[in-house]
């Protein structure tokens, strides 16, 4: 049996780390420096898919290596809302949010030794009405501060939080369905896969 890529991910987030862990990987982490300044006229799901890519690529790694970059987006009115600045911009983005749908967009991107696949999970979340009280105790907790659009969906943010339609992992930060199909057609199986059984994933 041939023996399986090494795998690499190519992010801080303490999230993803715990995402990947719990599908009993083993791997290891390569962070490079990537600029995630958006470009001129680039659509949110299109700098995702550029940013992960662009990770995935900012590392050194070996023939029989596998990388996994990823990158989050919230958006609401064709607006990224990247981490809040102080408590002004999280109190501003959480109201901004409060009692409407909002997109979340993760692009992933894996690179193996067949080159670099990139993948796109968008998920629908709805906020409810949110206090300004509630807001200013939230931001007390310490949560929003790192967070895009200042809120985490796995944590006490996860109260302002009514229905998504879509990926919840891939609202944490590495949608897990996606991710597997591109580590599958990289050498890499979470579980072993029935002959002839195609997670449908192509490359971009």
């Amino acid at each position: 049996m041939a023996r399986q890529p090494n795998l690499f991910l190519a992010s801080s987030s303490p999230r993803r780390h715990e995402l990947l862990r719990a599908l009993g990987l083993e791997f290891g982490l390569r962070i490079g420096d990537v600029d995630e300044t958006p470009l001129p006229g680039e659509s949110p799901q299109d700098m995702v898919l550029r940013l992960a890519a662009a990770k995935a690529l900012s590392v050194d790694a070996g023939d029989d290596e596998v990388v996994i970059g990823a990158d989050t987006a919230v958006v609401i009115d064709d607006a990224v809302l990247g981490k809040p600045k102080d408590e002004e911009d999280a109190e501003s983005m959480l109201l901004r949010l409060a009692g409407r749908t909002h997109s979340v967009v993760t692009g992933v991107a894996v690179r193996g030794p067949g080159g670099v696949q990139t993948t796109l999970s968008v998920t629908q979340v709805l906020f409810r009405d949110i206090g300004r009280d509630e807001v200013r105790a939230y931001w007390q907790s310490g949560e929003p501060c790192d967070k895009a659009g200042a809120y985490a969906i796995q944590g006490i943010g996860g109260v302002f939080v009514e229905k998504i339609e879509g990926s919840y992992s891939g609202v944490v930060g590495l949608p897990i369905f996606e991710t597997v199909g591109l580590l599958h057609n990289a050498g890499i199986d979470v579980l072993p896969r029935p002959p002839g059984d195609d997670p449908g994933m192509s490359p971009k």
